[in-house]
Formats: C-alpha cells, structure tokens, sequence
C-alpha cells in the first residue's frame, strides 16, 4: 500500500512563486507517488487574521484554482476544505483535553511569529493552540507523511508526543506522521530579504507578462558591481538565485562566465530571467484563466473530495469516540 501523505496551505492571499517551488510543486509529484490529502486551511487563516475573515472565501478559490492549473488533479488526491470538515474541530477539542500548555509555548514558531507579527495581538487561544489544529489535520487521515520546511518541523514532533499521548490513555488509534523534508530551492524575495506578500517582494504564480518584466528589471544584484566593467559575483546576487530556479545549465554556464568578467551586464541577465519567467509562468496563468470561468463555485467543484475526506473522518472519529468512552 502506499504511504499517506497531508499537507495544507493557508488562504492568506494570491499564490507566488514561493508558493509553488516551496510546495505545490512537489505536491504535483506526490499524487502520482503516495495515497495523498491536500487541504485548504482556512480555519488557521483565522488565527492570525481573525479581524478581517471577509476575503477568505473568494482567496480560497483563488487558491485553488492556482493549485489545479499548475498541475494538482482531484481525481489523483483529494482536495477539500479544513472547515467544511467538522469532524476536525471534534477532534482539536479532544487532543486540547490533554495537550501541555507548556508543550505549545515552547514551539519554536510560536515565539518566532508574535516577534514578526508584533503590530497584531496573537495573544489568543487559537494562535497558542495553532500546533494542536495542526495535528487534527493531520493525524486525522492517518497521514504517515507531512512535507514540511525545516522550520516545520518542531510541529510534527509535536504532533508525534500528542499521538503518543493520546495512544498511551486510549490505546493504538493514531498514527505517528513523519516530517518529509522536501527539497526546496533558494528563491529569496525581489529585494534580497524572505519572500512575503506582506513585505511586497514576490511574482504571482499568475502574474502578468508586463508585471513579471517590470518586477524583475528593479531586483537588487551584486551591490558591489557598479558598473558593467566590474566583475561581479552570482552566488552573493539574487537575480542569479532565481536563474538556478529558472534557467537551463546552458545559461547559467553563460551567466557566470559574463558576469564575473563582465562580459556581460545586469540589464542582459535580467532578461534572460524575465523570458525564462514568463515561459513558465505563462501557461499557469492562461489555464487559471479558463479554470476562473469554468469554475464559479469552488464548494460545488470540490464536493467529491470533500465527501471522500469526510467520510474518512467519520469512521475513524467513531473510534476515538469509542475508546474515549464518551
């Protein structure tokens, strides 16, 4: 049988590149290898930005739509959403029964995002308790494997002490997931700092041909090259980044022969990585376009999946609720 796999996104906002080599893309290869669940997590959307929910519906379409015309098929996994599935929340409230508080608190990420959202209150029970959400989602599919960045990692082995936890009062229900690290290329944002929608520094997965030529010619490069005579040096330059990402060997070879005796200046390596761009980013967006007209109610589209995954739950919360005696 094959390994399971979960993994979810938050609907936050428009798709980015980020978005797709940071996950989408290997989703896409993982349907084809591994019984797997994919979930719109909008309930965790909540947590951060609880005082203004009013897009989240249309962002989860969007986002959906962005997730279909790169390449994820609902007749290869499942694509459903968190709060459509209410079994979800029965079990986040049962693992809360006996979840440590300090067990949260200690989270690296914890800590991590009340420093980078410090003009947002996270004082609340939600933000603290987002690890336990998590491993519902998880553990609920029985996922063997959860594909995550290193820095998730510390959730997944809290996910891990739960089930244990939860195993050792009850007995064997659960399963334990595993971190799947994935191999995800450096792809820092347009002004050299982490790519985020909030610092305004990334390209739409969607983005428009014009969009993509203009974001690119501003990037930062070498800021010890000054001029086109300087030598310059790809592996302290962002634009080189993204030609790892983007551009053939063929290229790459070209680009640091010129670059380093400037033989070549920013302006001609800039625009080999905005066609390169463009070439990939192109048929995502014309199949999103299509998909955006076909597809008007996401709910409805994804019915089957959603059934499917909440079929799942209600078996397995018949257990829980069972060797919880209640």
């Amino acid at each position: 049988m094959k390994k399971r796999v979960y993994s979810a996104m938050r609907p936050t906002g428009e798709l980015h590149i980020g978005h797709y080599f940071g996950a989408v893309k290997n989703w896409i290869k993982m349907q084809e290898e591994y019984d797997c669940f994919f979930a719109v997590a909008d309930w965790h959307a909540l947590t951060t930005n609880y005082d203004n929910p009013e897009n989240i519906k249309e962002i989860r379409r969007q986002m959906v739509l962005s997730w279909l015309a790169a390449g994820l098929d609902v007749e290869k996994a499942p694509i459903f959403i968190q709060s459509h599935n209410l079994y979800t929340a029965e079990l986040y409230l049962l693992l809360g029964m006996f979840t440590p508080v300090s067990w949260l608190e200690r989270c690296p990420s914890y800590k991590d995002m009340i420093n980078t959202l410090s003009h947002k209150d996270l004082s609340n029970y939600g933000f603290l308790g987002y690890p336990v959400l998590m491993t519902a989602d998880i553990i609920m599919y029985l996922a063997n494997l959860v594909p995550v960045g290193v820095d998730q990692v510390p959730h997944v082995e809290l996910a891990r002490e739960i089930v244990r936890r939860f195993n050792n009062f009850y007995g064997e229900i659960f399963v334990e997931p595993e971190s799947m690290l994935t191999n995800v290329p450096k792809l820092p944002g347009l002004d050299g700092r982490k790519m985020s929608k909030s610092l305004n520094n990334t390209i739409l997965l969607t983005e428009d041909a014009d969009i993509i030529e203009k974001k690119i010619k501003t990037m930062i490069t070498d800021t010890k090259r000054q001029r086109k005579t300087d030598a310059g040096d790809p592996n302290v330059c962002p634009v080189f980044d993204y030609h790892k990402v983007f551009s053939t060997d063929e290229e790459r070879a070209k680009i640091i022969e010129g670059c380093t005796k400037a033989e070549i200046g920013c302006i001609e390596c800039k625009k080999i990585l905005i066609n390169n761009v463009e070439n990939f980013i192109c048929p995502i967006r014309e199949k999103k376009k299509v998909l955006d007209k076909e597809i008007q109610n996401i709910d409805e589209f994804l019915a089957p999946s959603q059934k499917k995954a909440n079929d799942f739950a209600a078996i397995l919360m018949e257990k829980v609720r069972k060797a919880i005696k209640i």
